[in-house]
């Protein structure tokens, strides 16, 4: 696992870093809370912080705190508070102020792998938990709420001069998929147009036979070429029925972030491209910031 350990004391970080790193756990060691807490912000492979309660300048109760939210926003993190005085009153308000497990500084070894072995097991379900309440079941992309909210984190650290593109795809005629060879056909498809897209970024299923990928860093082109290469990639599939292989195209919609954007505006942007492609003619690639403009002065 990899673990957090905040002391004042550089002599106790040695000794428990000691305790952790034979047994194979990747250990970070801080004497600053902030600078603590700040590298937990950005590792979000961190799965626990042990902390003392006497460190500054945050104190170890806000620094239990501060991990308490980061675990609540949809992250496995498991909190260990430590004390050299181990009091009821320390112990309650480490509890209250948001940390699992309470531990005696210095901790023995067997002490503190064994608390170790049940945050491990608990972060473990919590994984699988978050796992289960942010995937679509048939096809392992983001659902509809994680993917908006993972593209929502996206947007904002990209800010008003970022690049990110959107592409909207629906499988084209899916309906008569379903009728014509089966939900069975139709779910095999969903699956294997959802690995093409998979690959690409951020991907989501929207609901039904829709998906959505947006792509952090790629401009109006390279989206568009992504989605050409898609739908190119989409008509070779060939799909297992009982009566022979079964062929399907996707429409696509692009948009490209702008300034002063908001993911509410660029997916929806990408969702007219996409009505766009599908009311004239399907198979296609349609653009909302080149080929819809470009229509409509026409």
């Amino acid at each position: 696992m990899h673990i957090v350990i905040v002391d004042s004391s550089r002599v106790v970080l040695k000794v428990i870093t000691g305790l952790l790193e034979p047994r194979g756990h990747v250990v970070n060691t801080f004497t600053d809370s902030a600078a603590a807490c700040a590298f937990l912000e950005e590792t979000p492979s961190v799965r626990v912080l042990i902390t003392s309660l006497e460190v500054r300048p945050m104190t170890g109760l806000e620094l239990c705190w501060s991990a308490r939210l980061l675990a609540e926003a949809r992250r496995p993190l498991y909190v260990i508070t430590m004390s050299s005085a181990r009091k009821a009153r320390n112990l309650a308000e480490a509890l209250d102020s948001g940390a699992d497990d309470f531990i005696e500084k210095p901790p023995g070894a067997e002490e503190l792998h064994a608390r170790l072995r049940a945050a491990e097991r608990l972060t473990t379900m919590q994984d699988e938990l978050i796992r289960l309440a942010e995937t679509d079941s048939l096809t392992g992309l983001l659902n509809r709420r994680a993917f908006f909210a993972r593209v929502g984190a996206v947007a904002e650290r990209a800010g008003n001069h970022g690049t990110l593109s959107a592409v909207f795809a629906d499988i084209d005629h899916f309906k008569r998929i379903n009728d014509e060879h089966g939900h069975d056909v139709g779910d095999a498809a969903i699956r294997a147009v959802s690995d093409l897209l998979g690959a690409q970024g951020i991907a989501g299923r929207l609901g039904g036979e829709e998906f959505a990928v947006v792509l952090p860093g790629l401009s109006l082109a390279a989206a568009e070429a992504v989605a050409g290469r898609l739908r190119l990639q989409i008509r070779d599939l060939r799909i297992r029925g009982t009566r022979g292989p079964v062929r399907l195209t996707c429409s696509f919609g692009v948009s490209t972030w702008c300034e002063g954007d908001s993911v509410t505006a660029l997916t929806k942007r990408a969702d007219i491209a996409l009505y766009e492609a599908k009311t004239t003619g399907r198979d296609r690639v349609v653009s909302a910031e080149t080929d819809i403009v470009l229509a409509r002065a026409g």
